[in-house]
């Protein structure tokens, strides 16, 4: 059907516009439009049927050059037909049917003897959509990956599957960049627990320039060598990133990264807490706490001591660890004869008791937490409908539902009255001490206060954590050695093991706490990283991974 005998019932309104429009202009229109900016092409029909429009075009030029030898010939041997599917037009389907000849090469010499005549700017050879439909959808899988880019070009009338646009994001080239002078390195998980890989980052303008399939110290060390010019490296606190650094780019300056120092911290603290856990459990009218309730470094097992086959374990491991330790085994050797990750052998070394290897088992944070002390005031108050409880949290837009109001109640109920106040959780307690004293609550400021006068060893680690906020926030790193010393005459369980680990590190955590640069950039990347994870839903492999991290 010719473009003049085509029934206004097959058409759109705006469509059917378009074409009064043609029959009035004819065929320079459809040129303009359809073949604008790309070759020379002349529009013999257009038709229009079913809600696709189709236009039948040739090569308006008189030969080719030959892609091999590059001389001209206008020699046709053959014509065949290209069926090129290219952007809707109006929300109706657009097909464009390319008449293409074969030329004859005119040189005898040439091993090429007939080529097909080229329409590069329209589209690629052998492909079956136009070159803009193709940026279309490498754009669309970019952003939605996929089975959402599937949907969303089909609302769009592109009419592509997911398997398509991942293919169209494949197909692109590696984004090109110069080896950056500031590199950030930090690792995210394929799969938690079980698959890790290493996102490589440029710290001055904040962009991604490779991925590694592992954390492993060998590929980064190869990259290293493979671009060279990096001048400062900014890390976690690996054991591999670091040596992967230091075989790769030997002299570049390793930079330990700040958040994870403190992260770091807060683990050491709350380690610490626990050893002394009875210092929270049993209060002394006078606000000291008895001599015979203090934990004994000396001790092995007490009346208070953690049972179960989970102590007994961690008995048995302690003592194998001391006893190897004893006949003159080094720690890296002890792990290699157990089979043992290093940070376990010397979390077992570094702890005086097996007690102090046992951390309290709490119970996952809950939403209903921050509001528990509000509930709890008016509890007391009299207030005991749990109707009105809810409501009142929720006018106040908290993210609670019914049933933990109800059972946050019916806890209080079966609470004896007159009982004595919950004493703080150890991870309470880490809270107070690693936050700021100006972001503590009154109520917390005070518990706090308390909790450090009945147990001096406790005050002594509130001490240190301040001492250590101060050089990270003042970038004083020139006094961590100080610090590392003063920590490590304190024989304080965690703090002394992470005292350790810096002072294997120094270099680098002196860095850290000393220049500017730090990891922030490499955080938010690994956050970007989560989405696409999202977006593929785990079906991803690595490559394809790499690939929308590198050109997102």
């Amino acid at each position: 059907m010719t473009l003049h005998q085509v029934p206004a019932d097959r058409c759109s309104g705006r469509l059917w516009a378009v074409m009064v429009l043609v029959m009035q202009t004819d065929a320079p229109f459809w040129d303009s439009l359809v073949f604008d900016g790309t070759d020379d092409v002349d529009v013999e029909a257009v038709s229009a049927a079913f809600g696709t429009v189709e236009v039948v075009a040739r090569g308006r030029v008189a030969g080719a050059a030959c892609p091999d030898c590059g001389r001209f010939s206008d020699r046709v041997h053959d014509r065949y037909q290209r069926r090129l599917k290219d952007l809707p037009l109006d929300e109706q389907g657009f097909v464009i049917r390319l008449t293409v000849r074969r030329f004859i090469c005119a040189s005898a010499n040439c091993p090429r003897r007939t080529f097909a005549e080229p329409f590069s700017r329209l589209a690629a050879p052998h492909a079956r959509f136009t070159t803009r439909l193709n940026h279309a959808l490498e754009r669309v899988g970019l952003a939605l990956a996929g089975r959402a880019g599937a949907r969303l070009a089909a609302q769009l009338g592109f009419g592509a599957g997911r398997m398509t646009l991942l293919r169209r994001v494949m197909a692109l080239p590696d984004p090109e960049f110069s080896t950056p002078r500031v590199l950030g390195v930090d690792v995210f998980a394929i799969r938690r627990g079980q698959t890790y890989s290493t996102v490589l980052t440029s710290v001055e303008d904040h962009r991604v320039v490779d991925v590694l399939p592992t954390r492993e110290a060998g590929p980064l060390a190869a990259w290293l060598i493979r671009h060279p010019g990096v001048e400062i490296i900014c890390r976690d606190r690996a054991g591999a990133y670091a040596e992967g650094a230091r075989r790769g780019a030997p002299d570049a300056l390793q930079v330990a990264d700040r958040f994870h120092l403190w992260q770091g911290l807060g683990r050491a603290v709350e380690t610490c807490v626990a050893a002394h856990r009875e210092c929270l459990r049993n209060p002394s009218p006078t606000g000291m706490l008895p001599g015979s309730t203090r934990p004994d470094p000396g001790r092995s097992q007490d009346d208070s001591a953690p049972v179960g086959r989970r102590a007994e374990r961690k008995k048995a491991a302690h003592a194998l660890v001391h006893e190897l330790l004893a006949q003159g085994h080094s720690r890296r050797a002890i792990a290699r004869h157990l089979g043992w990750g290093l940070n376990t052998v010397l979390r077992y070394a570094n702890a005086a008791c097996w007690q102090d290897t046992i951390r309290d088992s709490l119970p996952p944070p809950s939403r209903l937490d921050p509001y528990k002390p509000y509930l709890e005031r008016r509890f007391a108050e009299g207030c005991t409908s749990v109707t009105r409880l809810h409501g009142e949290l929720i006018a106040a837009k908290a993210p609670v539902t019914y049933q933990m109001v109800r059972a946050h109640i019916a806890s209080l109920r079966r609470t004896p009255a007159g009982a004595a106040p919950r004493p703080p959780s150890v991870r309470q307690v880490t809270g107070w001490l690693t936050r700021h004293p100006t972001a503590l609550a009154e109520e917390d400021r005070a518990a706090l206060k308390d909790v450090l006068a009945r147990c001096p060893e406790l005050d002594k680690a509130a001490e240190h954590v301040r001492s250590f906020g101060e050089i990270l926030t003042d970038r004083l790193g020139s006094t961590l050695p100080t610090w590392i010393d003063a920590v490590d005459a304190s024989q304080l369980p965690g703090l002394t093991g992470f005292a350790l680990h810096l002072h294997r590190d120094c270099d680098a955590v002196t860095a850290g706490l000393t220049l500017d640069w730090n990891s922030g950039s490499i955080e938010g990347a690994v956050n970007r990283i989560k989405k696409i994870k999202r977006q593929l839903y785990g079906r991803a492999g690595f490559e394809l991974l790499r690939k929308m991290i590198l050109l997102q």
